[in-house]
């Protein structure tokens, strides 16, 4: 029965009564007992991607990359790939800004690692999952900004905690999956990053950069970590000497991963160090403990030389030994919950699976303008509907998306969804077909021109990394078309060039929704001004062509929000480097009038907010104030509003954000229906760096509350003295 549940416990009744299988002993005690049995070439070899330890039957953890789905789309050990549920990219999933949504879908992911790990027909362990990417979108010209969430740190942090809840369960002393956040710290450029150094002040770090990944660990429960190819102040980030002082001794981080090829990027470009086994040991010694690089026989070397001691392996496997006690490896499988995740019915195939990808697909779709509600579309009024474009016919996958059971195009979602008295007229509109697209648009009631960018850069592009020593740390092929963008390179431009096609088809049918399918935002100031109804959705969604569909005809209100600021122009940002964000990045510092503000979204219903209040007006500064506000909806049809609220500091006596998210609910109300909405506040929220006591401290002031629908449009506010 055990290689039913878990193959790679198969033997645990077989093996001696070692301590370390007694789960009534302390975790310390086990892994102590576990050390002592190993050698030392055991040993090596648990620091890098593989913890097993076969002759005493422990087995591997496993990994997988998993920010929005298990990731098994390459042939492994002569096994075909395994398909798995693939949700939006992170920026769709940001956008719904329901992270109990985002919890389910990440709950679905850790299932399916923990189904893969068990069933012996597959023979692979993927226990930890390389997710969430909580680096922050402090740049839309970033090529990684398909990774993350948003700019905002609050949002970003969140949705983190909700996505690690997922993964890693709600049993009280096992975990389903773990979690390993990507990539610490302040990995948001490209070009360059196998090189450069992120600079910006000990406030930003604590107030900004840091902050999604501190709540992911002491909030959501996160133990894993992933070290950044770049550098903070000019201190490589795989031998920073915050890895130790903050991530393992404040935050409890366990496992901390070098990235791909980072350590060698220490010895070239960097000459930090003089050859590989003198980087492999300082990043030993800086706390790494997971190796995704060449190190085995240099550290064999070091120990042979008295370089690493074998209490420095015994540190390193110390911490990431607690992993495999999360995860139940260690334990009779009879006492693991997760080990009776099989069956015969693959759960990505299942209703319950498929359930949460299209609701987490309807909730990620953002409705940025609707004219004099041109949508939703009437399937009984119109008898043709033209779908047009590159993006109208496919589903684009990224690098660290996986292979899904199925995947509805927009073609085939708005086919199946106008049914059989509505002509669908497709043309893809390259230039090789413009005859076909202009009259597709001509002959058709309405036009959908479905546009964006390729995740990949292109279908010939691959991992197309320069053949150059600094492979894997360095920069890709430059992408065909200059506003793409992917790992390894930045945004040229943030133009979109189809927007030629959307003006042609617009000349031939003035009825034109454009459906701008993207991974960061887009300047489309003609697009916005001239077409009367724009939907945005991200990529990757196995069933992005039926959300659109849905939401095309009304059968599903958009209720999703934008997660970052959409400029009118690069212009308007501040060079790529610069990471000080107060010098105009995101929606706390930016200057001028963005295309579309942070937060913005519209609805095919119209929302009112009343009655604001607090549970006090006064807020100690260890306690926690309610803010409660009704929320009406005006129009005729239920719909889901995003109530966001934003803190003001007016009579700070620091420099402050002119306005920071610190609290938002998405909340589905009936047409005339009236909800009230609360949301706690609690003061540590406010805190700010005090860089002379070294500290997180909590101000006394009077702040504004403000309560709105983004951060352009906060119609109420209230005054609480924090004391």
């Amino acid at each position: 029965m055990l290689v039913v549940f878990f193959p790679s416990l198969f033997t645990f009744a077989q093996s001696p009564s070692y301590p370390f299988r007694d789960p009534s002993l302390p975790d310390d005690k086990r892994i102590a007992n576990l050390l002592s049995l190993m050698t030392t070439d055991e040993k090596i070899d648990c620091l890098g991607t593989r913890t097993e330890v076969p002759r005493l039957s422990v087995p591997n953890i496993g990994n997988s990359e998993g920010i929005h789905g298990v990731v098994q789309r390459e042939p492994r050990n002569n096994h075909q790939p395994i398909t798995t549920t693939q949700f939006p990219q992170p920026p769709g999933l940001g956008e719904s800004w329901d992270p109990e949504m985002v919890r389910k879908a990440a709950a679905v992911e850790g299932y399916e690692a923990r189904y893969i790990t068990n069933s012996p027909q597959y023979d692979r362990q993927l226990l930890m999952l390389w997710g969430p990417q909580s680096d922050l979108d402090r740049d839309p010209r970033w090529g990684r900004s398909e990774e993350v969430y948003g700019e905002d740190p609050f949002l970003n942090g969140t949705m983190a905690v909700a996505f690690i809840r997922g993964l890693q369960g709600d049993n009280p002393k096992y975990w389903q999956s773990a979690a390993l956040l990507k990539h610490f710290l302040a990995n948001e450029n490209e070009d360059g990053r196998n090189h450069t150094s992120s600079n910006f002040d000990e406030r930003l770090f604590w107030e900004y950069y840091s902050v999604p990944f501190r709540m992911g660990f002491q909030e959501g429960g996160a133990r894993a970590v992933m070290a950044a190819y770049n550098a903070w102040n000019g201190t490589t980030m795989a031998v920073n000497p915050i890895l130790r002082d903050t991530l393992i001794k404040q935050w409890g981080v366990d496992v901390i991963s070098s990235d791909g090829g980072a350590v060698k990027l220490l010895v070239n470009p960097r000459h930090l160090f003089p050859d590989q086994e003198a980087a492999v040991v300082a990043c030993l010694k800086a706390g790494i403990n997971q190796y995704l690089d060449t190190y085995k026989d240099q550290l064999k070397t070091a120990v042979s030389k008295g370089s690493v001691t074998v209490a420095d392996l015994d540190e390193a496997l110390r911490r990431k030994f607690r992993t495999a006690l999360k995860l139940g490896l260690l334990d009779p499988p009879e006492l693991v919950p997760y080990t009776k995740i099989v069956g015969t019915t693959e759960p990505w195939n299942s209703d319950k699976d498929r359930d949460v990808s299209r609701q987490m697909a309807l909730e990620s779709m953002v409705l940025l303008k609707n004219d004099k509600e041109f949508l939703p579309l009437d399937k009984k009024a119109i008898k043709s509907v033209a779908v047009i474009g590159p993006l109208a016919n496919s589903v684009h996958w990224d690098w660290y998306g996986g292979t899904p059971p199925y995947a509805v195009t927009p073609l085939e979602g708005i086919t199946a969804e106008a049914g059989p008295d509505v002509k669908v007229n497709y043309a893809d509109g390259s230039p090789e077909h413009e005859a076909e697209t202009m009259k597709a648009a001509r002959e058709s009631d309405v036009a959908v021109v479905v546009v964006g960018n390729d995740p990949t850069c292109g279908p010939d592009m691959g991992h197309a990394w320069y053949d150059t020593p600094t492979e894997g740390g360095g920069i890709t092929l430059p992408c065909s078309i200059p506003s793409d963008g992917r790992e390894g390179r930045d945004r040229e431009t943030m133009d979109l060039y189809q927007e030629q096609l959307i003006k042609q088809v617009l000349i031939r049918n003035p009825k034109t929704v454009v459906v701008l399918i993207s991974s960061f935002p887009y300047t489309i100031n003609w697009t916005q001004a001239n077409i009367p109804a724009i939907l945005h959705m991200a990529h990757s969604s196995q069933d992005e062509g039926r959300a659109l569909a849905k939401v095309l005809f009304g059968e599903y209100n958009p209720g999703g929000h934008l997660t970052a600021t959409w400029p009118k122009s690069a212009d308007q940002l501040p060079p790529r480097m610069d990471y000080n964000i107060r010098d105009g990045y995101t929606y706390m510092y930016f200057k001028g009038e963005p295309l579309y503000p942070f937060g913005f979204g519209l609805s095919y219903t119209s929302f009112k907010f009343s009655n604001l209040k607090t549970s006090s007006s006064l807020l100690s500064n260890n306690g926690t104030v309610t803010v409660s506000v009704d929320v009406t909806n005006t129009g005729t049809r239920g719909g889901d509003e995003v109530v966001q609220l934003y803190v003001k500091h007016p009579l700070s006596k620091i420099e402050r954000p002119r306005l920071e998210l610190k609290g938002f609910q998405r909340v589905t109300v009936a047409p005339q229906e009236t909800k009230t909405v609360k949301i706690e506040l609690p003061a540590s929220r406010l805190a700010y760096w005090d860089e002379k006591a070294k500290a997180l401290k909590v101000e006394e002031e009077a702040i504004t509350l403000a309560i709105g629908d983004s951060s352009a449009n906060l119609p109420l506010s209230a005054t609480v003295n924090v004391q």
